[in-house]
C-alpha cells in the first residue's frame, strides 16, 4: 500500500518508461513524416487531438473508478478477516471453562498462520512462509496433503472445535457461534480469491493504450510546423499524464500481486499476531511491521 510520502522519481519513471520509449519513436516517425509529405497530408485540425483527448479522460477516470472498487473491496475483506480473527479468540476464551488453556493457544497459533498463509497464497508466494512458529509438526504434515493451505488451516481448527464439543467442553450455543466465525473466515478467503482470479478485460487496456497512440500521432501532425526539439517534450508531457493515469488503474485492479500499490496483507496480518498474542496474555510481542520507503505490504 502506496503510504502519504514522497515517491521516488525512478518510481514513478520505471512504471512508463517502456510506453515513453514507444511514444518517443512514434513522435519521431510521425514529425518525420508529416514534413516529408507536406503536400500529401492534409493539415490535422487542433481539434481532433484534443477531441481524442477527451475521450481518453473519460476511459480513465472508467477505470481508475473500477481499479479503486477492486482495491478497496480488497481491504474492506481483509478489515473483516481482523475484526473476525479478534472474535475468534475472545470466543474461545469466553467459551471455554479455562480461558488460558492451552487448546485456545493452538486454536489461535493457527489463526494467526492462517492470515499469514492467505496472504502469501494471495500474491503466488509460498503458503507457509513465515508460519513455522505458530504451527505444530502435525499441522504441518498436514497441510503438505492440502493444494490450498489456508483451507486447510480452516479445517484443523474445525475439527478441533468439533472435538471441543463432542467431550462437552462447549454446548451447542458456543459450537454454532464459533462455526459462524469460522465460515465468515472462510467468505472472506473466498472473497479475496475471486478478486485475485477475476481478470480485467485486457482489450480495454489495449483499446486505451492505441488510443493514446493515436493521440500522439494526430498530436503531431497538427504540430508539424514546430520544431521536434520543442515538438518531442510536449508529446511525452501529455502522454505521460496518460500513461501514469492507466498504469495506476492497472496495478490498483490487482491488489494481491507483491506491488508497492498492493492491499498491504502482510502488515494487516502482522497486526493481527500482535492482537492475538497480546489478547493470550504474552509479554515478547513484535512490532508492528515497518514501511518499506514508501509504501507497505
Amino acid at each position: 500500500m502506496l503510504l502519504d510520502k514522497r515517491i521516488p522519481v525512478s518510481y514513478i519513471y520505471n512504471k512508463i518508461k517502456s510506453d515513453l520509449f514507444i511514444i518517443i519513436i512514434i513522435g519521431v516517425c510521425a514529425h518525420f513524416l508529416s514534413s516529408a509529405f507536406v503536400d500529401n497530408i492534409p493539415s490535422m485540425p487542433s481539434n481532433i487531438p484534443a477531441f481524442l483527448g477527451t475521450a481518453i479522460t473519460v476511459l480513465l477516470s472508467f477505470k481508475i473508478s473500477q481499479s479503486y472498487d477492486r482495491w478497496w473491496e480488497a481491504r474492506k475483506v481483509w478489515g473483516a478477516i481482523v475484526n473476525d480473527s479478534r472474535s475468534f479468540v475472545i470466543q474461545l476464551q469466553s467459551f471455554l471453562p479455562n480461558p488460558n488453556s492451552p487448546v485456545i493457544t493452538t486454536l489461535a497459533y493457527r489463526q494467526i498462520a492462517w492470515c499469514y498463509s492467505l496472504g502469501q497464497s494471495l500474491r503466488g508466494l509460498d503458503p507457509l512462509e513465515g508460519t513455522g512458529a505458530f504451527l505444530s509438526k502435525n499441522d504441518v504434515s498436514h497441510l503438505a496433503q492440502h493444494k490450498n493451505k489456508p483451507l486447510a488451516l480452516i479445517q484443523l481448527n474445525a475439527l478441533d472445535i468439533k472435538q471441543l464439543y463432542t467431550y462437552n467442553e462447549i454446548d451447542t450455543f458456543k459450537h454454532t457461534q464459533l462455526d459462524s466465525t469460522l465460515v465468515r473466515l472462510v467468505d472472506s478467503m473466498g472473497k479475496a480469491e475471486r478478486i485475485n482470479s477475476t481478470v480485467f478485460p485486457k482489450t480495454y487496456r489495449l483499446f486505451l493504450h492505441l488510443a493514446i497512440y493515436l493521440f500522439v500521432i494526430t498530436l503531431s501532425i497538427s504540430l508539424k510546423e514546430i520544431a521536434l526539439i520543442y515538438e518531442l517534450p510536449l508529446l511525452v508531457i501529455l502522454s505521460s499524464i496518460f500513461l501514469l493515469l492507466e498504469k495506476s488503474a492497472y496495478h490498483l485492479q490487482d491488489p494481491f500481486r507483491n506491488r508497492p500499490s498492493d492491499t498491504s496483507v502482510t502488515a494487516i496480518a502482522r497486526t493481527i499476531e500482535i492482537n492475538i498474542r497480546q489478547l493470550l496474555g504474552e509479554k515478547d510481542i513484535p512490532d508492528p511491521l515497518s514501511p518499506q520507503g514508501f509504501y507497505l505490504l
